[in-house]
């Protein structure tokens, strides 16, 4: 039987995609598909709450691990925080389905540009491709499909940590000390705001993390707290200069069972 040739699209000037993935998909009659139609009211998987912080060291990324339907749980388990390349994470919150399809484009997008190109894309023009892929699936969002991921990772031209988040449109902002994400944001921003210093390490910032949405999941039902039973605790990663980190679970149910042996503690509780 004779070896199966795999060889590479070819385009005229005008046509070639250069290094964008989603352009050479379309040029392949392959890109995503757009939604129409209408979605019944809880049929939907959504996903809450991330958060990401800057320290000395770089960014730590967080985020719970429950899916909700409507007023359902419908995982409990669901990752949120990834790595999109070796020196960036993203974060997802809202639709699972469509935030799960953008971050594996993502990770594709940014492959695909290094190889083409023969070196990564600046954290910048990242951001900026990311953002450009949530204001794609702006027409989905208006009918409830909202995705609205964070952005992190360590700028090796600048020698810092640097954190984005965006909104429906597509809008990319740079944040100085923090960002979060979904419904359970509002609380954990608030213990964030608290306890963020300008000289916060990223050991420090994994305890702020986990009290953050700790205090999340109290005030919030979308979001899920440590579940000790099940074994089932946030996702935590840290960027540096050493690259995209996740911290292992056995690592972060300690931090975690250090947090609840405090706060049984207080008699206020």
């Amino acid at each position: 039987m004779p070896p199966t040739i795999v060889t590479l699209p070819l385009f005229t000037p005008d046509q070639d995609p250069g290094p964008s993935f989603l352009g050479l998909l379309e040029r392949m009659g392959m890109g995503p598909s757009d939604f129409t139609g209408p979605l019944e009211a809880g049929s939907v998987t959504h996903g809450t709450t991330v958060i990401a912080i800057s320290t000395t060291d770089g960014v730590v990324m967080a985020g719970d691990r429950r899916a909700t339907s409507g007023h359902l749980i419908s995982h409990r388990s669901i990752e949120k925080v990834f790595a999109a390349d070796r020196h960036s994470g993203i974060a997802i919150a809202g639709a699972a389905g469509p935030a799960m399809e953008m971050v594996r484009l993502f990770q594709l997008q940014l492959e695909h540009y290094e190889k083409v190109e023969g070196s990564p894309l600046s954290l910048e023009g990242k951001a900026n491709q990311l953002g450009q892929m949530v204001r794609g699936n702006l027409a989905a969002a208006m009918q409830g499909l909202v995705v609205i991921p964070l952005f992190a990772g360590w700028d090796e031209r600048l020698g810092s940590g640097r954190l984005f988040q965006f909104d429906i449109t597509g809008g990319r902002f740079e944040e100085r000390d923090y960002a979060a994400a979904g419904s359970g944001s509002l609380h954990a921003s608030t213990v964030i705001k608290l306890r963020h210093t300008p000289d916060l390490d990223a050991s420090t910032a994994v305890d702020v993390v986990v009290e953050a949405l700790f205090e999340a999941a109290d005030e919030d039902s979308a979001t899920g707290g440590p579940d000790p039973i099940r074994g089932i605790f946030p996702v935590i990663a840290t960027i540096g200069p050493d690259g995209f980190e996740r911290m292992a679970d056995e690592d972060v149910a300690a931090r975690t069972m250090v947090l609840l042996e405090r706060l049984g503690d207080r008699s206020d509780r």
